[in-house]
């Protein structure tokens, strides 16, 4: 049977050999058993039940949490010569009589279901009638009522068992802790299940973790070494979403907003756009990400501290799906855990569940303030030892310079205890410094033995000590009160002199230098020229075929094709993602990419959808032109040229005012027959550029020729 599974992974998908575990899952399953499967994002986990699907006879139904996710997979097997659908609250009645008739006829090997659809009684009565191969239960870890991602149909997804005691099922998930394995064995019926633990480390993702100072400008001085490259931005709360999005647009960055108070249709229209569009950015809560899949996400920089190291393992695991160099950045403060314990304190739920909330929170801590190499301290929450420090994070690529804080943090702590327990860092910081200003004189704090005792460090140092002293647990916040420090009982063994404290030197004040982006190591200088010309035909093609990019070929196939220079349709072959129908569909017209035989799309097309992107993501002609080192003239000349063949709505290219707008289009439609030259009405509207003028009238002639 792996011989045959073999075959299909290279005649269907292109690819030569196995990784990891997959081999034996997919035995595993093809030949009839269960399987819980945990394998990072990026691992390559869908393989684990696409190629049993095709090995096994029936249909296989494959539960997945998001219509947005179901419809990628869908795409991605149908330019594989799949047959393959989803079925979903999007589509007509008619259609989804259509696709239960070919199902019936046995025409469709898999079939991608919400669990809401799945367990509905008429759902799985009509499935009883079908042959069905297989159930794949995708983000299985959506079962666990400790987790954030939980969805409570999950629940009901065991009696697949009872009902269809003869059908093999494969659980898949990327995040689940002991725990939670053990919850999706019992809650799934899973308990004959052969197991499936792949490695949590993720090598290809450089991670990088910096105490926040002006995170703004900390922000671009990231991204910009990452200009065109596609990321995730990830913020706590709704409003910060908003206006992160906004200044980073302002700042020539093409950024969309995402959060659950957005209209549906919106968040949808922006998650289709970072999916087809490339070099976008999201700026999202955690309400964005749970199942996209696009592999060449470059960067995820994290805004806000994430509430537990597997949310942060979640969310940094969009990077870099497709195994290629990608960036994880956060900043972060205090007032992160300020934010987080009050959410924590306030949300529903049992002292017992809280309890465990905040040793998940301490862990996160634990890892900002890590000394040690970063991925050995994540592996090894996960229960995973790495032997030796990775060499790609910021603590094992710049080194961490450790001080004795012992002295300091005990007058810390003292200026705690003395001022009442009630006061937070920045007052703190006055009385250790011997400020006499108005709030200190007032409460009387200038009397204090600590007073003035702390001139010996600056204040940013004694904002990073407090930070620390939160961190591993010696100061608490006061969450009755105002979000002030308090002493924490752990504390008692320093304040004693019973033991020393080592913490680490924040580097923010040298300013480190911009590390080089995931991007610009893909590919060398020579080879710039032909991988832009491989990307724009890929990117020609996936609008053609309406599908993202990424469908047509991932980056990193691009990158073997650049790097093996095929010379035949044979070589093609050879190179992996490359199967026997994308190599029909595609193979001729790379290769002459390759060879320079064809002209690759000439630098005005990249021009122009790159300036459509920019336009939709809310830019300014004169931020574009800016973006694109271009004039505006230029820019408002190919925003007309876009809006006439109805590329780009007029709403798109000019946020004008409504008033404006009526008023140039009278103008144009004042006279009879043909719309008049811009000349003859320019200057009526003298203030407004000439551009505007121009596209105003390429909309009105598209519309007469709809």
């Amino acid at each position: 049977m792996l011989d045959q599974a073999q075959r299909i992974l290279k005649d269907v998908f292109g690819y030569d050999a196995f990784r990891g575990n997959q081999a034996a899952i997919i035995g595993r399953v093809a030949g009839g058993g269960d399987a819980l499967v945990l394998m990072p994002t990026g691992g390559g986990k869908s393989l684990c039940y696409q190629v049993p699907a095709l090995l096994r006879g029936g249909v296989t139904v494959v539960v997945s949490p998001l219509i947005a996710l179901m419809e990628d997979q869908v795409a991605t097997l149908d330019e594989l010569g799949v047959s393959a659908v989803a079925l979903n609250s999007s589509q007509s009645a008619d259609e989804q009589r259509e696709i239960a008739e070919r199902l019936r006829q046995g025409e469709i090997k898999l079939l991608y279901l919400a669990p809401e659809r799945l367990v509905q009684p008429r759902m799985l009565a009509f499935l009883q009638r079908l042959e069905i191969g297989l159930f794949a239960i995708d983000e299985a870890h959506c079962v666990s009522q400790w987790g954030h991602d939980f969805r409570p149909e999950y629940l009901q997804l065991g009696q697949l068992a009872e009902l269809f005691p003869n059908v093999p099922r494969i659980a898949l998930t990327a995040t689940a802790d002991k725990r939670t394995r053990e919850e999706i064995v019992q809650r799934l019926q899973l308990e004959r299940a052969e197991r499936f633990l792949s490695s949590f480390d993720r090598p290809n993702i450089f991670y990088r973790i910096v105490p926040k100072d002006q995170p703004r400008k900390q922000l671009l001085g990231f991204l910009a070494e990452r200009r065109g490259d596609a990321g995730i931005v990830y913020c706590l709360s709704r409003k910060k979403v908003e206006e992160v999005a906004a200044f980073l647009s302002e700042q020539g960055f093409p950024a969309l907003p995402y959060h659950a108070g957005l209209p549906n249709e919106l968040r949808g229209h922006h998650q289709r756009r970072f999916l087809n569009e490339e070099g976008l950015i999201m700026v999202a809560t955690i309400a964005f990400g749970m199942g996209i899949d696009k592999p060449n996400v470059r960067f995820v920089a994290h805004m806000d501290l994430p509430k537990s190291l597997e949310a942060y393992y979640q969310e940094t695991g969009r990077a870099g799906r497709d195994g290629l160099p990608a960036d994880a950045w956060m900043a972060y403060g205090l007032q992160d855990v300020l934010f987080l314990k009050q959410m924590l304190a306030n949300s529903e739920g049992d002292e017992r569940h809280k309890r465990v909330e905040r040793h998940k929170l301490d862990a996160m801590l634990a890892l900002c303030e890590e000394t040690r190499c970063r991925r050995q301290a994540l592996l090894a929450y996960f229960d995973e030892e790495l032997p030796n420090p990775c060499g790609h994070c910021d603590n094992c690529v710049d080194g961490v310079q450790t001080w004795d804080a012992t002295e300091p943090a005990r007058q810390a702590l003292s200026a705690i205890y003395r001022s009442g327990q009630r006061y937070g860092v920045g007052h703190l910081v006055d009385i250790l410094l011997g400020r006499d200003n108005e709030k200190v004189r007032n409460l009387g704090h200038q009397h204090l033995s600590v007073f003035g005792m702390g001139k010996g460090l600056s204040e940013g140092e004694w904002r990073s000590l407090f930070r620390q002293l939160v961190a591993r647990g010696l100061a608490d916040i006061d969450l009755d009160g105002f979000g002030g420090l308090r002493l924490a009982d752990a504390c008692r063994p320093l304040l004693r002199g019973e033991v020393n404290l080592e913490l680490r030197k924040d580097l923010s004040s040298k300013a480190p230098k911009p590390a080089s982006s995931a991007a610009s190591q893909l590919v060398r200088s020579e080879e710039r020229e032909q991988w832009e010309a491989l990307r724009a035909l890929r990117r020609k093609l996936a609008e053609e075929h309406s599908v993202p990019p990424y469908v047509i070929f991932p980056d990193a196939t691009l990158l073997e094709m650049l790097r093996s220079q095929p010379a035949s349709l044979a070589d093609m072959a050879r190179v992996s993602g490359v199967g026997a129908r994308k190599l029909e569909r595609y193979g001729q017209a790379f290769l002459e990419v390759l060879q320079g035989g064809a002209e690759p799309p000439k630098a005005p097309v990249d021009i122009r959808h790159e300036l459509a992107s920019l336009a939709r993501a809310g830019m300014t002609p004169t931020q574009i032109a800016a973006q694109l080192n271009c004039s505006e003239k230029n820019v408002y000349s190919l925003l007309a040229e876009l809006i006439g063949r109805q590329q780009l709505s007029i709403e798109q290219a000019l946020d004008l005012p409504e008033e404006l707008l009526g008023e140039i289009q009278d103008a144009f439609l004042d006279g009879e027959g043909e719309l008049p030259p811009v000349a003859e009405i320019a200057e009526r509207f003298s203030r407004v550029p000439v551009g505007v003028l121009h596209c105003v009238r390429a909309a009105l002639e598209a519309e007469f020729e709809s």
